[in-house]
């Protein structure tokens, strides 16, 4: 276990470094001229190479990037070019926000999803049916449109819930429960439609196995097939998809943040991409792309624990 621990985590160490490297020389070229963005167009050139000399952007791309990296191993991402504030600080009082999204999105869809798709892959039949019908829907409804509706409805018509705004957990438990319901509830729709599906395949596939068959020969109940055998055999195929779907959410949680008015990380790579803020855009990828390796990682080592031969892989 210890061995595939440390591929697993070696290549995610090597996956970070590659995807910081190209964004770092990508955001680098030429024609981006940082100094005359900060300074403005009417600026003299002699102040826009100072500026650009000041952030240190005549120096070679590789240098830079060796300096960048050694800082980030330190968690120091710098200041922002336009605003002077704290790289990491920025994204630490931003981060609780999305993860509370996305630990939220990914309870939800993993309670719902096992739910459905085992309910559909038993019962089958009608239920079945009724089930495939749904996650179609959810699946092929557009994120956004399912948004706005969720908004119209439970907010502004039946004044539920907050339509826009922010409750810190600390502040009201409350507060913040009633702030992230909708947001939730609007990115979770499409992922339940996706992970139910990829249950409900894997609990059949295993179900149509011989030695479940033979299991249900001896006499075995119903309730412990499923629950020692099948379930846990099935659970490796819908831990990925949960991986996956927490990966993609990472990008549904721009447009949602947006709508809600959340100041997260999403509605702060908009924000900072926009003005082409290398420092703050560094960081948020490094923190973005080292939540996913882990995430990644956890998945991997809970389907090692299921499935012993996938060590080997």
């Amino acid at each position: 276990m210890l061995g595939f621990l440390l591929r697993r985590t070696a290549a995610g160490l090597a996956l970070i470094v590659v995807i910081s490297f190209i964004t770092f020389v990508l955001l680098s070229l030429p024609d981006n001229d940082i100094g005359r963005t900060l300074l403005g167009p009417e600026a003299p050139a002699d102040l826009v190479a100072a500026k650009n000399a000041a952030l240190g952007l005549d120096r070679p791309v590789l240098t830079q990037y060796a300096d960048w990296l050694g800082d980030a191993l330190r968690a120091d991402f710098g200041a922002s070019w336009f605003t002077s504030e704290d790289v990491m600080a920025a994204i630490a009082a931003r981060l609780p926000v999305t993860l509370s999204l996305m630990i939220g999105v990914t309870t939800v869809t993993a309670l719902a999803s096992f739910g459905l798709g085992v309910w559909s892959g038993v019962r089958r039949g009608t239920v079945d049916r009724a089930v495939q019908i749904l996650g179609v829907l959810g699946y092929a409804l557009p994120g956004f449109l399912v948004t706005l509706v969720i908004v119209m409805v439970f907010a502004v018509r039946l004044g539920w819930f907050p339509a826009i705004g922010y409750i810190p957990l600390s502040q009201s438990p409350a507060g913040w429960l009633s702030t992230v319901t909708l947001p939730v509830i609007a990115l979770s729709i499409g992922s339940i439609a996706g992970a139910s599906q990829q249950v409900r395949s894997a609990v059949i596939d295993v179900m149509s196995q011989d030695y479940i068959r033979t299991l249900r020969s001896r006499g075995l109940p119903a309730r412990t097939v499923l629950f020692k055998h099948v379930l846990r055999n099935a659970s490796a195929p819908a831990l990925t998809v949960l991986g996956m779907q927490f990966v993609g959410l990472l990008g549904g949680a721009v447009l949602v943040e947006q709508i809600f008015g959340l100041p997260g990380l999403g509605s702060m790579a908009v924000a900072y991409t926009t003005r082409g803020d290398i420092p703050v855009i560094m960081g948020l990828l490094t923190v973005t792309v080292v939540g996913v390796v882990t995430i990644n990682l956890l998945v991997d080592v809970a389907i090692a624990l299921l499935n012993p031969k996938s060590r080997q892989a």
